[in-house]
């Protein structure tokens, strides 16, 4: 599968621009922590786009739609990669694929969010700020805590370097996403 066909899929799926931005964020984090690890970029990249293709037509489906269309292409990996970003899914992580998906799902969407409530956006955002408004359970209460911890754990990863990490990402396309 290419990025190309990828974005046909997402843009078949997903209208709305909080989530279209949120895939496309998500896809850069992938991507540039493919890039790090010396992982498949457009694999991870397109898993990160991808990965709730379908919530926005088929909330109650989520994310299998988008899992047995992704079978159907034979792209197996990203397939179960998507299956498994949310713990209570209890789908086992079996390799860096899954476990970065979920590391970089909700920390992103957190960031973002963090960018929104700061007159500068990402400009000047720190760790330090994000770690800060994590424990302010009211800012962003949708966004599941505990999964962005299972996530850090699995990948493996130190807290602030992670958050540091995708700060960095995030920053370099600034512009395009409007933070």
């Amino acid at each position: 599968m290419t990025r190309e066909d990828a974005g046909a899929i997402l843009r078949e799926m997903t209208h709305g621009e909080s989530l279209l931005r949120h895939a496309r964020t998500v896809e850069l984090v992938m991507e540039a922590y493919a890039e790090k690890l010396g992982e498949d970029t457009d694999e991870w990249a397109i898993t990160g786009l991808l990965h709730d293709a379908d919530y926005e037509a088929y909330p109650d489906q989520h994310p299998n739609v988008i899992v047995n269309k992704l079978k159907e292409l034979g792209e197996d990996r990203i397939a179960y990669a998507i299956s498994a970003h949310y713990t209570k899914w209890n789908i086992p992580y079996t390799n860096r694929l899954d476990k970065a998906l979920l590391a970089c799902d909700e920390l992103t969407g957190f960031i973002v969010a963090c960018c929104q409530v700061r007159p500068d956006g990402i400009a000047t955002l720190t760790s330090k700020s994000v770690i800060k408004k994590l424990k302010q359970k009211s800012f962003a209460a949708k966004v599941d805590r505990e999964e962005i911890e299972q996530g850090i754990r699995l990948l493996e990863v130190d807290r602030k370097e992670h958050i540091d990490f995708i700060i960095a990402t995030l920053r370099q396309h600034r512009e395009e996403l409007g933070i």
